[in-house]
C-alpha cells in the first residue's frame, strides 16, 4: 500500500497557512479537550518538578502560552507552519521559544528535556510511530500526549464494528479502502487527519516510560479505548521522580 504522502501534506500546508489568522477562532476553545489536558499537563510539572517542556506542532503557541508564566519553567516549541508561527510571535513568544521544526526529526539531542508533548497532533501525522518515537528520544523523564481515540468515537455500533475489525489487525487495511486507497480523511473543519488512536503508540513509549497514565477528556465510559473520544496520556517512569 501507498500514500499520496506528499499530496497529503501539502494539502496540510495549505490549509494551516489559509486559516492561519482564524486558527485559533476554529480551533481553541478554553473549554475544549486540550483545555483539561493542559491543566493535567500543569499538575504534574508542579507535582514532578519538571523543568522544561519542549511541545511538539505547537500551532499558534496556546500550549506554551498556558504554561509561559512559570517560574523556572524552561520552554520550547516546534512548529512547521511559519504562518502559524508568526501568530504566535504576535501573543509575545519569541522565535527562542517557538522554532520552525519537523515531529519527524526533532532537532534536540537524547534525553535533553524534561517532559516531551503533543495536543492535537499525531492525528494529522501519518507516521505518528516515528514521532512519538522522536517525542522518547529527547524526553528524559516524561512524555505527555493529549489526541484522538478512534476506536471510541461514533456510535455503540460503530465503535464495536472498529474495535472487532481491530482487534484481528485489520483496521489499517480496511481504513486505507474506506479512504479511496488515500489512506487519509480530509474536513473543512480540521485539514488532513488519519484515524488515529493513541493506544497504538502506548508500546513504543512504555519501552523508555513503563508507568503509563490516562484520562478521557471528554465524557466517557468507564473502559475508556471503547468509548472515549480523545484522551490525555502521561508515560514516565515513578522510579525518576
Amino acid at each position: 500500500m501507498t500514500n499520496d504522502t506528499a499530496g497529503s501534506k501539502q494539502t496540510q500546508a495549505q490549509y494551516y497557512a489559509s486559516t492561519g489568522a482564524h486558527y485559533d477562532r476554529l480551533h481553541v476553545d478554553p473549554k475544549d479537550e486540550h483545555a483539561k489536558a493542559l491543566g493535567w499537563l500543569a499538575a504534574l510539572i508542579e507535582q514532578y518538578a519538571f523543568q522544561s517542556v519542549l511541545d511538539v506542532g505547537s500551532g499558534t503557541g496556546r500550549a506554551l502560552l498556558y504554561l509561559k508564566d512559570r517560574p523556572g519553567l524552561e520552554l520550547k516549541g516546534v512548529e512547521p507552519s511559519q504562518a502559524m508561527r508568526e501568530i504566535g510571535y504576535s501573543k509575545g513568544l519569541t522565535e527562542s521559544q517557538l522554532m520552525a521544526g519537523d515531529a519527524l526529526s526533532l532537532a534536540f539531542a537524547d534525553d535533553s528535556v524534561d517532559i516531551v508533548c503533543s495536543f492535537g497532533v499525531l492525528h494529522h501525522i501519518e507516521d505518528h510511530r516515528r514521532a512519538v518515537s522522536e517525542m522518547r528520544r529527547v524526553a528524559r523523564r516524561a512524555v505527555f500526549i493529549s489526541d484522538a481515540n478512534n476506536f471510541g468515537q461514533g456510535s455503540f455500533v460503530n465503535r464495536t464494528t472498529k474495535q472487532i475489525i481491530n482487534m484481528f489487525g485489520l483496521w489499517k487495511v480496511f481504513d486505507y479502502v474506506r479512504t479511496g486507497f488515500k489512506g487519509y480523511h480530509y474536513s473543512e473543519g480540521d485539514g488532513v487527519f488519519y484515524s488515529y488512536s493513541m493506544y497504538e503508540d502506548v508500546p513504543i513509549l512504555r519501552l523508555k516510560f513503563p508507568d503509563v497514565y490516562y484520562m478521557s477528556t471528554r465524557p466517557s465510559g468507564s473502559n475508556l479505548y471503547r468509548s472515549a473520544q480523545t484522551l490525555a496520556m502521561f508515560a514516565t517512569r515513578d522510579d525518576l521522580r
